[in-house]
């Protein structure tokens, strides 16, 4: 490809591009994505292909360049798909605004935090597998260990001296011996989860097409539950982040329960009553409210 090829999309209302840089460029070792001069690049695997692009904002517009890849003019529906899908650019958040603004508490957001959107994993695959990796254990060693997981299973594409990876698929971590997961840092536990996770992707256990045909979150939960090392916390992660469920809360995340104390909202971390309470004056909007609270804790301190 001599030029990148071009798509442009209009900004939507109460849409920040700078808000969601922030969360995806929280100095953490991503290894999935590269951030420069307001823009950022990542590597995308797509049932069309695989695409490298790079998005921006230019000009009141929200602009996809595709460095590799196939032409665009040929996929330029299921890209434009994929970047609604990553920025959840189809919603108006205002709802949420006029709930937040009678929240005495969490008000402020609407002007701190005005135009972030609810940044998605687009695949399921990859958003489980981040799931599982986190598991009780501390964000800064989780990259760590995924960094190490895509460097050896994954795909790559090189462009201009730098290399952009793409996430394992199934069929390649399958492959994995638990001993090689273990000598990466994982757990044995961990190291059989996701092992058994490919594995039921590949027999067709669980995947995207099958949980998305199924009528309630509740159902979906249970589907992904049922699988070995996938708990509530986990499930309501994935469907949050792959699916962009309305109603999920990852209960015990230990970032949101800091932020509910951090905002006087909850004092024990247990009290899962509470939490509940809360949230129902929410309902529709959980996921959103759990992004926002997550984004509260790099406020400064006042």
């Amino acid at each position: 490809m001599n030029s990148p090829l071009i798509l442009d999309y209009p900004v939507p209302p109460l849409f920040s591009f700078k808000e969601c840089l922030w969360f995806l460029n929280r100095n953490y070792d991503d290894c999935m994505h590269r951030i420069s001069s307001g823009a950022i690049t990542k590597a995308i695997s797509l049932p069309e292909g695989d695409f490298l692009i790079r998005i921006a904002e230019h000009r009141q517009m929200i602009r996809m360049e595709i460095l590799d890849g196939a032409d665009i003019e040929n996929h330029r529906e299921v890209l434009e798909q994929y970047l609604k899908n990553w920025f959840d650019l189809d919603r108006d958040p205002r709802p949420l605004y006029e709930l937040l603004k009678k929240d005495p508490q969490l008000s402020y957001m609407v002007t701190a935090f005005q135009g972030l959107r609810l940044v998605s994993m687009p695949d399921l695959f990859e958003a489980l597998c981040w799931g599982i990796t986190g598991q009780q254990i501390n964000l800064s060693f989780a990259y760590k260990l995924k960094r190490r997981l895509v460097e050896k299973y994954g795909r790559s594409i090189e462009h201009e001296g730098n290399v952009y990876h793409l996430f394992p698929k199934p069929t390649a971590l399958a492959k994995a011996g638990i001993t090689d997961l273990m000598d990466m840092q994982f757990s044995q536990k961990k190291a059989e989860y996701l092992i058994g996770l490919s594995k039921a992707f590949l027999d067709g256990t669980i995947s995207e097409k099958t949980l998305k045909a199924l009528p309630s979150l509740k159902e979906r939960q249970q589907v992904l539950t049922a699988i070995r090392g996938i708990g509530l916390w986990t499930a309501n992660y994935a469907l949050m982040k792959s699916f962009r469920e309305n109603s999920c809360i990852p209960y015990g995340d230990v970032g949101l329960l800091n932020a509910l104390i951090a905002h006087g909202i909850m004092q024990q971390k247990t009290d899962r009553e509470q939490m509940d309470h809360f949230f129902e004056k929410y309902k529709g909007w959980e996921s959103y409210l759990v992004f926002y609270l997550w984004r509260s804790l790099s406020q400064p301190e006042q």
